[in-house]
């Protein structure tokens, strides 16, 4: 699926479950990384992470569509496009879209640095770099040690 497509499939969505045209943008956001898509308030634009598609499949895609589409619609209409809105909550249930989507990265297959704590024992996965002359372990206050570096 290219950006074309996917405007397409938002276009249709937006008549099949809104009834209303969709009138801006839809395209695939290459640096999203932690969310499946979003709505841009200033453009009214939606990105989607490509990464979905690739994990999940289209069936993913159109949820995710669902999902940003029903905080367009709200928005434009001046209501609550918030998720802890209840219309936001309102309309989700109405069209069937999900609340989250499915994550393509875990925090564990995006750990750089293990650490260990040398009283307890514990272990912590860190991306960045701690300082382990101020860090101290969250369970017991002893000393951390870099344990490993994981190669990426």
């Amino acid at each position: 699926m290219n950006n074309n497509e996917l405007q397409r499939l938002t276009e249709n969505l937006a008549i099949k479950y809104f009834g209303v045209p969709f009138k801006h943008k839809a395209y695939f956001n290459q640096r999203l990384r932690t969310t499946g898509g979003r709505y841009l308030l200033k453009s009214h634009n939606i990105e989607i992470n490509p990464k979905q598609l690739k994990h999940f499949g289209e069936d993913a895609i159109v949820q995710i569509v669902k999902h940003e589409l029903c905080h367009y619609f709200l928005h434009l209409a001046g209501k609550g496009y918030q998720h802890r809105d209840t219309d936001f909550k309102d309309l989700s249930a109405k069209v069937g879209a999900p609340r989250f989507c499915n994550p393509t990265e875990t925090y564990e297959s995006r750990a750089n640095y293990k650490y260990q704590c040398v009283s307890c024992k514990a272990n912590y996965l860190r991306i960045k770099r701690v300082n382990t002359q101020i860090m101290r372990c969250g369970h017991c206050g002893g000393k951390l040690k870099l344990v490993k570096v994981f190669e990426k």
